[in-house]
């Protein structure tokens, strides 16, 4: 896809077509060298998915978004000559944040335009920001029918702290609160037998490094030091099924439908990297069949019913999310592992989902947003 632009004067929207066709506009950043950062290839889709589903689709950057404007500048794919085109369009009757990273979310200006988004009666944002790993175990406890999803997680400050988590579980996940895609996960194993018995696991790009400590100190030590400054959290390690003696665990779309409730998009599985300790495809992992990792292990019977099962779980830790932060949501994707005896966790929610792979879950995602939009606009007034 070619990063080239050109300014398309002749080709400008005119106001009645804001009328004629609802508007949406995928948020993202501004960047000096490509004109703006992202995904080019999902903004493609999502404009051709758009026309499709009869909606104007632009990109807009956080520069271009001038709240009370009738029209903005913004850019749109043109896939013969394969380029991005600069032009004017009308204000979007929907705002789709997909700003791509949390440093970016976090700019001065970025915040306040977003909070003026929210705070403006005429525009309606989809997912305004990142979730906070703490914040989504937070609110999953706070509900009944969440909690029993949720390993055992407290946050990371102190050594007595790590010290009070190892004497109930012996093995740990430490992770980031603002990680992404596997970044920065470590696990710690506790063998009591061996002469060092603390054995930490960080996690690189592709495989992982092992340090072998004799004592909690010495151990903390090295947490901290590779912690830097990022804040984390502590989780009781669960053993998860393993297919080939390759751990894996599930990753579920959920979005909202044509009658703005919950819905499952699809489940896919990733299968953990011989030598990574994550399923992350980033660091090693791949993309599995669901189904056919739980018929290897579970056999056929029990594989149906823990697919049910999860599809449950999805849809009830959704709701729940959406309520403990307060938002209107729009969809989620959510990392779901089960254990070797079969019951579920859950490890990880994120507000802006990357583009599934599998092609039936990527079709019905693209078709999700503008049923939902559709929802959105049809009430609006209601």
């Amino acid at each position: 896809m070619a990063l080239v632009f050109h300014e398309d004067t002749a080709a400008e929207p005119s106001a009645q077509t804001k009328a004629a066709q609802p508007v949406l506009a995928i948020l993202t950043i501004d960047d000096e060298l490509q004109f703006f950062r992202g995904n080019r290839e999902n903004f493609a889709d999502l404009i051709a998915a758009g026309r499709d589903n009869g909606f104007l689709v632009y990109v807009l950057t956080v520069k271009q978004l001038r709240i009370g404007r009738k029209s903005l500048n913004g850019y749109t794919y043109d896939a013969g000559s394969d380029t991005w085109i600069q032009s004017q369009f009308p204000f979007p009757d929907l705002i789709y944040n997909r700003i791509p990273l949390r440093e970016d979310e976090l700019q001065p200006e970025v915040r306040r335009k977003i909070a003026a988004c929210m705070k403006n009666p005429k525009v309606q944002i989809f997912n305004p920001k990142f979730f906070n790993k703490w914040s989504l175990f937070k609110w999953l406890r706070q509900s009944r029918t969440t909690k029993p999803y949720i390993p055992a997680t407290r946050r990371l400050l102190t050594l007595s702290g790590l010290g009070k988590m190892m004497q109930r579980h012996r093995f740990l996940y430490l992770k980031p609160v603002s990680g992404k895609a596997g970044k920065g996960i470590m696990t710690i194993e506790l063998h009591p037998e061996k002469a060092l018995p603390y054995r930490l696991k960080i996690q690189g790009n592709k495989g992982s490094t092992t340090y072998n400590c004799g004592s909690i100190v010495k151990l903390w030590s090295r947490i901290k030091k590779e912690c830097s400054s990022e804040r984390y959290i502590a989780q009781q390690g669960i053993q998860l099924a393993a297919y080939n003696d390759r751990s894996f665990d599930l990753r579920a779309l959920i979005q909202k439908n044509q009658r703005g409730q919950w819905d499952i998009s699809g489940i896919g599985a990733r299968l953990a990297g011989s030598m990574s300790i994550t399923t992350h495809v980033p660091r090693g992992g791949s993309i599995e069949d669901p189904e056919k990792l739980l018929v290897g292990v579970f056999g056929q019977d029990e594989a149906n019913k823990l697919l049910t099962k999860a599809r449950s779980a999805a849809l009830v830790i959704a709701r729940q999310i959406e309520r403990g932060s307060g938002r209107r949501l729009a969809e989620m994707s959510m990392d779901l592992g089960i254990d070797q005896s079969g019951s579920i966790w859950f490890f990880e929610a994120n507000a802006k989902p990357m583009k599934f792979d599998e092609p039936d879950i990527r079709k019905r995602s693209l078709e999700r947003i503008f049923q939902y939009s559709s929802y959105l606009l049809r009430n609006k007034n209601k």
